[in-house]
């Protein structure tokens, strides 16, 4: 049972979602895409959601690239192509924005009046995949990247290639493929437009997980042999290492020559749940308590987690200093802080610096203040938001 104040934060959250998702977007399917075999999962049409710009915001653009793990094996990708994520059949006709999607300016002053799209995600592998083979026994598509091309041409025609300002953004693999793509993204719009890229929650971390093992280097290995990626990942990347390692941003972030922003919490509870503690590492369940809730962990169990903050920032700081990187890298446990509005925008939203997520990105987009600022270890911030799941919350992978 719920005590009161449990019960109050889930009425103030549903009040706060009911009043910023105002606005559904209808879906458009890219039906000309199929006969270049850009496709899902199952063979369906890409698709994305646009909502049009107004005001000041007519010629800039804003694209979220949608996010959801990814699909290593014929088993899980044959699972994966009956839901959303690998089909498009499966897709809700409208979706809400909010957040950064919001067309709001007291929820989303910067970017409310932009053109906004949501780019669906059906492909499974962060928008990397080409395989022209089709196996007639499962019939599965391996075409993610034909999608992002296939996408990205539709935009381009409706307005896209007259950009002022544009911003490749995304959460989770949304957000490690807004990094993937970020130069390619550049080299679609004109010379001279302002464009700036997004990752939040896509700076997945190549580390050993609870047992000495290094699962996640083995499972994007899988990804990206199944999925025929390597042609299609960063090759300032693939020239100097294997192409699995080239699914790991701290490897690529580095080359990338268009400005990058990287929002992660140093505690993201994906990589704890699917990177630190996988299934496989914890047979026992030893730290499914502690993945539900912070709050819950073991003295034991938080020193590893600092220990993964640490090897996290190393990480991110070995990139090097750049004039035009953001970065805002907070000590919540949680994952994606772009879409949802109490993390985003709100009276309570996380703050480092004194500064909203919102208000860092708005402020670096716009070329008015350069944000790279680091969170003190957890459990120092007080504005956090830390997620707390429930025992039916399944890791995506």
């Amino acid at each position: 049972m719920f005590n009161f104040k449990q019960w109050l934060v889930l009425l103030v959250c549903s009040l706060v979602i009911m009043k910023t998702e105002g606005l559904f977007v209808n879906i458009t399917y890219v039906r000309n895409a199929v006969a270049k075999g850009a496709v899902c999962l199952d063979g369906s049409p890409p698709a994305y959601h646009l909502d049009r710009g107004s005001g000041t915001g007519v010629n800039s653009w804003l694209i979220q690239l949608e996010g959801g793990g990814w699909c290593n094996n014929v088993t899980n990708c044959l699972s994966r192509m009956h839901t959303r994520l690998g089909s498009s059949k499966k897709m809700v006709e409208n979706l809400a924005f909010s957040a950064i999607l919001s067309n709001k300016k007291q929820y989303n002053p910067d970017f409310y009046n932009w053109n906004r799209v949501k780019v669906r995600y059906c492909d499974g592998s962060s928008f990397t995949g080409d395989v022209q083979a089709v196996n007639p026994a499962t019939n599965l598509h391996f075409r993610g990247a034909r999608i992002w091309l296939a996408v990205m041409q539709e935009l381009l025609a409706k307005g896209m290639r007259n950009a002022e300002n544009a911003v490749l953004s995304g959460c989770s693999a949304g957000g490690l493929a807004s990094l993937m793509h970020c130069d390619s993204f550049r080299a679609l719009l004109p010379m001279g437009s302002r464009v700036k890229c997004l990752s939040d929650a896509g700076f997945f971390l190549n580390t050993r997980d609870v047992s000495g093992v290094q699962y996640i280097k083995q499972y994007f290995q899988d990804v990206v042999t199944l999925h025929g990626s390597a042609k299609n990942l960063p090759r300032s990347c693939t020239s100097r290492l294997t192409p699995a390692m080239c699914f790991f941003p701290q490897y690529v972030a580095r080359q990338i020559r268009t400005p990058l922003f990287i929002l992660n919490a140093a505690y993201d509870s994906w990589q704890i749940k699917n990177i630190l503690a996988p299934r496989a590492a914890d047979p026992y369940g030893k730290w499914q308590s502690c993945q539900l809730d912070i709050k819950n962990c073991h003295p034991s169990q938080l020193k590893v987690m600092q220990d993964f903050r640490l090897e996290f920032l190393s990480a991110v700081i070995s990139l090097g200093r750049s004039s035009s990187r953001g970065m805002f890298i907070d000590s919540c446990y949680t994952h994606c802080q772009t879409e949802t509005q109490t993390s985003w925008f709100w009276q309570d939203s996380p703050i480092l610096n004194r500064t909203t997520i919102a208000k860092a990105v708005g402020d670096w987009v716009y070329d008015r203040t350069l944000f790279q600022k680091i969170d003190c270890p957890y459990p120092c911030n007080p504005t956090c938001h830390h997620r707390v799941f429930t025992p039916l919350d399944a890791p995506p992978i």
